[in-house]
This record gives C-alpha cells, structure tokens and sequence, in this order.
C-alpha cells in the first residue's frame, strides 16, 4: 500500500511509519519483535515417584508437596491408574513428582496393568516414595511391596501417612518392620510433616536425572476426544511401550499422562488425556477434576490430535472436544481411528459427515488410522510437523500489505452504514497461533472476514493451524480545533 492512499483522517499522532505503513508504536514494537511465546528448553530435573497400595492418600501427598489440585483425589481407591508427572519445587530446587495408581502384587485385569504403570515407575525414578497407612499399619501388600523395594538400587523413603496426632505416632513407629528405615510421619491432608519429608527426599535426589533430556525441548502433543475412542492405544502403538494403561472399560484413563517417545526420527513429547463424557457443568467427582486436567493439558500443549471412531458416527461429544481445541487455539491434526473397521457404505456417510459437522475445522490435517493395528500411525508425523509449521509461521509485514491491497481492490468489504470501510493496513500481531489485525476505517462483517482467512490461507498456506483476524477501527480524528 502506498502512503498516499493511507494519509488522512485516520492517521494519528502517536503512529510511526514502518514498511511502508503507518502504524501505532505498540502494534509496531508487537510486529517487530513479535509475541511472548514459550518455546524455551525445559531443564531435565529428577523425578521422585510415589507409590503404594490403593486409597493410602498417595494422590493427596503429591497435592500436598505441588500446593495445589493437580492430581485428581476421591473418597473411593484406584481412582488413579496412570503413572503422571508433575513439576514441583522445594527451597529453590525444581523436580518432577509423579503419582502412581495403587501397586497390588496379585492384580487382575484393569488393576493388574495398574500395578504394572506403577512397577514401571519404580523402575525408572531418581527416588522413591512408598507410602502406608498409618492407622491400618503394615498389610501383606505393604509387606510385598517393601520387600520388592529393598532390592532397588533407587533411594526408597518410607513415608507413614495418616499420622494426625501423636496417639498414631506410637502406632506408625511399628513400620519400622518393613526393613525400609525410619518411617517419615506426615499427613497429607492437613500437611503435618510433609516441609521436613520434602527436606529429606532433596537430600536423597540427584542434581540430574538418571536419564535426561536436553536439546530444544520436545514439542508438545495432547491425545484428546471421547472415552474408548484409543488414545491410550495410540500412544502405546508410538512408543512401542505400555505408557498407558489400556482396557475395554471406557474412561480408564483420569490424568493426563506425559510421555517422551522418539517417532519418525524426534522425539515428541505426547499427553494421553481423559476421554470427556459430558459438560464440565454437569460432570462430577473424578470426571469433573478429569475433566479440568484435559483442559489444562490441552493449554500446555502446542498441537492436538483429536481421535475420532471412524466406524461410528461424529457425535456431539466429539463436535465438543473439537470446539475446545479450536477455542484453545491449538494447531490440529484429526486421526480418524479404527479405520480398519471402516467398509465402503461407512467412507461415504463420513464423507458427508466431516462436510456437514466439521465445518468449523476445515483446515485441520486429517489422517485415517489404526491405533489397533498400527496402520499409518506414522502418517501422523509429517501431519503433525505441516500443523505446527503453520502454527508458527509470521508473514512478513510489507508482503502480508500487498496481498490485502489486492485483494481488498479486487472484493472490496461490504458497504455498512451507506459507507464503505476502507482497509488501511494489516499487521500479524503473534504467531501460535497466527493472529492478524486489521485496521480500518469502519466495521467489517463477520462474512467479510471470513473471506479474508479463506484467501489468506489460499495465498500463505496455514494447513492444521487456526487463524484469528481482529479489527481495529480508526475513529476520525477532529480537527475542527
């Protein structure tokens, strides 16, 4: 655009010329040097993991060392069941603590791929934690698991919850049995004694992990969609490895479990979030906690894959957690699972269902696969990479104002008001996602708009990733003083 057709009422005092516009200084600075967006290498830090028997107030202690609501508790056992990490720091020191679902040695069924998520995290923490039942005293699972732990070459701290008052400290003093030490005295719901276990797990950390990761950090991925759509299945078919506990019950999963796996060359750092049932309004218990922890997953995430069953319909739960991706403002890649259940009649009712409900995603990446079989999970990769690509694409200034000149000369906005608004100049404000503003001389419709994004991406691309046009009207400058 040239200054000329810019010069005029709407040009004020405190704008400054910048790539051949006139701007004002703070949309300047915003376009010059960009948004704040996190993207720094995280610090590989120790992890402690917490384990024990169920309902011994493992969930609790880990809320309790975080100072806030992270793991989701409840008044009923085996509420956790996936091994789930979460950054902690005590007297300036930073470390990962991760809760575990209750270890049981003769499990079946669900439980037994409980225990096994737990067995995994003694394995491969820095330190642990074996939490007892102060109250209830040692039981053969408590026994079992001590036994299993004097083996580790891991620190083991033995932790006797429950204790809150001194007429149980003379009962606690009894796991001494256990051949694991003093038993720490705490209880975890009123914090009695957790500052002087903190003081004691730091002593026993190392400064670094056993196994860290350093570099750029991973980018960060959250499995999101319905209950039972797969995607424990699917993060388990990444990684080659059980990360996730699987089973034919649906909602198995509560947490939202982080894990680093290496696909197609990188290594990713992948969330498996609780499948959402219902609104947030009218769920309860551990599916509205659940529920909060998808959420905030899904902000601590960089892209999205959204699950959907390909077999069966596109329900309202699936449209809602779509809507929540969009509104998050997250890059998407959608993965229609269970392909191979997916005959010729069903492809075509899909097809008319992806044009008829996803119509407010229709740039998303879409790859068709099997978390079952393994078929194309690999697609997703270069799905991922195109969304995130676009996701944090900036345009330069002077380009992005030659595109809108001649495109806004060619399909000029709508009259409003028996006046036709005129564009002055665009600016991207941020990137992740990509967010432009328009300044103008009046108000653009929304249909306009809409036009605008769709010719955007048709000139800049921006496959997988949302974006956001804003406006900003110039008011006429009186200059009648």
């Amino acid at each position: 655009m040239s200054g000329d057709v810019l010069a005029g009422d709407g040009i004020s005092d405190d704008q400054v010329w910048s790539d051949g516009v006139w701007r004002d200084e703070a949309d300047w600075e915003v376009a010059e040097h960009g948004g704040a967006d996190d993207d720094r290498a995280p610090v590989p830090m120790p992890t402690v993991a917490v384990v024990g028997r169920p309902n011994v107030g493992k969930s609790t202690l880990v809320n309790r060392i975080l100072g806030r609501r992270e793991a989701v508790v409840e008044d009923i056992p085996g509420v956790t069941r996936d091994r789930v990490s979460y950054e902690a720091q005590w007297a300036g020191r930073r470390f990962l603590v991760q809760d575990t679902g209750g270890w049981e040695p003769d499990a079946k069924g669900l439980q037994r791929a409980v225990a096994g998520q737990a067995e995994l995290a003694m394995h491969t923490a820095d330190a642990i934690v074996l939490v007892v039942d102060a109250v209830v005293g040692a039981t053969a699972t408590d026994e079992a698991a001590a036994k299993r732990l004097r083996r580790s070459t891991v620190p083991v701290i033995l932790v006797a919850n429950k204790v809150d008052d001194q007429r149980v400290e003379a009962e606690a003093a009894a796991l001494w049995s256990l051949g694991l030490g003093e038993p720490r005295m705490v209880s975890a719901a009123h914090g009695r004694g957790t500052g002087d276990l903190l003081d004691d797990v730091l002593e026993t950390l190392p400064q670094t992990p056993r196994e860290g990761s350093g570099g750029q950090g991973p980018r960060r991925v959250a499995l999101v969609g319905k209950p039972n759509v797969g995607k424990s299945s699917l993060l388990n078919k990444l990684s080659s490895d059980e990360r996730s506990v699987v089973h034919d019950v649906a909602g198995t999963t509560v947490d939202p479990v982080d894990s680093l796996v290496e696909v197609g060359g990188k290594v990713w750092k992948f969330v498996d979030t609780a499948g959402l049932r219902r609104k947030v309004a009218h769920a309860s218990g551990t599916e509205f906690y659940a529920s909060l922890r998808t959420k905030s997953a899904l902000e601590a995430s960089e892209v999205a894959i959204m699950l959907i069953d390909a077999a069966q319909p596109i329900t309202e739960q699936d449209l809602r957690v779509i809507s929540m991706v969009a509104d998050s403002g997250r890059a998407l890649v959608l993965a229609f699972n269970k392909w191979d259940l997916v005959d010729e009649d069903r492809r075509v009712q899909l097809t008319r269902e992806i044009d008829r409900d996803l119509v407010r995603v229709p740039w998303a990446q879409r790859v068709n696969i099997s978390a079952h079989t393994g078929r194309a999970v690999q697609k997703l990769v270069p799905a991922m990479e195109t969304a995130l690509a676009s996701w944090d694409k900036r345009i330069p200034t002077g380009r992005l104002n030659t595109w809108l000149k001649e495109v806004v000369a060619a399909t000029p906005p709508p009259m409003r008001g028996g006046r036709l608004p005129r564009v002055l100049f665009a600016t991207q404000a941020t990137t992740r996602p990509p967010t432009f503003v328009l300044f103008t001389t009046g108000f653009l419709e929304a249909g306009y708009r809409r036009f605008l994004e769709r010719r955007l991406r048709e000139e800049f691309g921006f496959a997988g990733s949302p974006v956001r046009i804003s406006v900003r009207v110039r008011e006429k400058r009186d200059r009648t003083r």
